[in-house]
């Protein structure tokens, strides 16, 4: 007896708690499959009511999938600009993308950039291309490859010599039918010949959807392209600290040397700019923050407009349904089991909204980013966020209905016709 009193209630627990939770899966079934048939019964008055949301959470997903590729080819094009390099320039930097021209090395080595031309080899024309003056010493910045040729030398620099590199896209629009026979072919910048001496690899993606500029570039040595625009002096300094914990240091060291050499007195404030990586990262959340509160207010409104939808939907359900509350009121249904079912009604509503919403948002973003080539990356994080608001919007705006729904006196209602 002693053994079947110890057995017998853990024995007896097990079902009943088995019951209730069998019973709970199965009364939220029944209030999901009920609403789902509300809606079905209306389906174009349902399909207006959750337009908003639809809208609201598609401009979610989409724009976060913009945002996201933005991110992560900004975030990659820092990285390669190196954490130990200082840009000086002579107006406060307000591009995102690496200048259009020249890099230096530590000490004091102007070089010139004179921005985009035309770039001929007989019937092929390539058009706005970049053009950077450099010296052989770039390489000690920046990671330039070459996929075949080389890259000019010191004599090159020293003779003004008529050579150039070229980008990856510029070779294969003046070379369509063989990129790599390109070297000792000539080609002409601005009338004047020059022999191209190789060819970089393509180029990281930048920030813009479509051909990266900086694939369409031709980059010869700075004397050779000082000499064929002497007008134009449009400098920018690129410096490499020896290591980049003290790029603090190396960057004050460059101000005063800059200074000395602009000749600016003590009380004077710079006339140039000192940049680091760390300064286009701000520049760049804060413009992404900026997109961020744009996207969301435009988002909020659809939102909004899709929630009240969804109050004036459920509150002439409650009107059209009375004698319904009334009947069901009438042979036991409680206060708390109107206000579920309305309740679920509301956040089933809003759910299927959410659902085509994010639908839609990953098919735009798939399309821009495949079919566009637009730097689109979707986040399962937002897509869990807009359902989780589509609920919470069911819930705010669902409430006042399904509490006037439970309010209903079961008498007056049944009276209703």
């Amino acid at each position: 007896m002693a053994t079947l009193g110890k057995t017998l209630p853990r024995t007896a627990v097990l079902p009943v708690r088995s019951l209730i939770r069998n019973e709970g899966v199965l009364k939220f079934r029944g209030e999901v499959l009920l609403a789902l048939d509300t809606l079905r019964k209306n389906p174009l008055r349902s399909a207006l009511t959750i337009l908003g949301i639809v809208i609201g959470i598609t401009t979610v997903i989409t724009v976060s999938a913009v945002i996201n590729g933005l991110n992560e080819n900004v975030l990659g094009g820092i990285r390669e600009l190196g954490s130990d390099t200082i840009i000086a320039y002579r107006f406060p930097w307000a591009s995102l993308s690496r200048p259009p021209s020249e890099w230096f090395m530590r000490i004091f080595m102007p070089q010139f950039g004179s921005g985009t031309a035309d770039v001929r080899r007989g019937a092929y024309r390539a058009k706005n291309v970049i053009l950077q003056g450099n010296t052989p010493s770039i390489s000690k910045i920046f990671d330039l490859k070459v996929a075949f040729g080389r890259p000019f030398n010191d004599t090159d620099t020293e003779h003004h010599a008529p050579v150039v590199l070229l980008g990856y896209d510029t070779t294969r629009i003046l070379f369509p039918e063989s990129p790599e026979h390109c070297l000792g072919q000539e080609v002409t910048v601005d009338g004047q010949l020059f022999t191209v001496i190789g060819s970089f690899e393509k180029r990281k993606q930048g920030i813009s959807g479509g051909a990266n500029p900086e694939d369409n570039i031709a980059i010869m040595p700075v004397t050779t392209l000082r000499k064929l625009y002497p007008n134009k002096k449009d400098y920018v300094i690129f410096a490499k600290a020896k290591d980049p914990s003290n790029v603090g240091e190396a960057v004050e060291e460059i101000r005063d040397m800059l200074r000395r050499k602009r000749r600016l007195a003590n009380n004077k404030p710079d006339d140039f700019a000192l940049f680091t990586s760390d300064y286009f990262l701000d520049l760049w959340n804060k413009i992404s923050g900026l997109i961020f509160i744009l996207m969301f207010a435009v988002a909020s409104v659809g939102l909004i407009v899709g929630g009240i939808g969804v109050m004036n939907i459920m509150l002439v359900s409650v009107t059209e349904r009375t004698r319904e509350i009334g009947v069901r009121k009438a042979i036991g249904a409680k206060r708390g089991n109107i206000l579920a079912q309305f309740l679920m009604e509301a956040v089933t509503l809003s759910a299927v909204g959410g659902v085509i919403g994010v639908l839609f948002g990953s098919g735009l973003s798939l399309l821009m980013r495949y079919g566009l080539k637009m730097p689109a990356v979707l986040s399962f994080f937002w897509i869990a966020t807009a359902l989780v608001l589509c609920a919470l919007i069911g819930i705010v705006f669902g409430v006042y209905p399904a509490w006037k729904a439970a309010r209903l006196d079961p008498v007056e209602a049944l009276r209703y016709e």
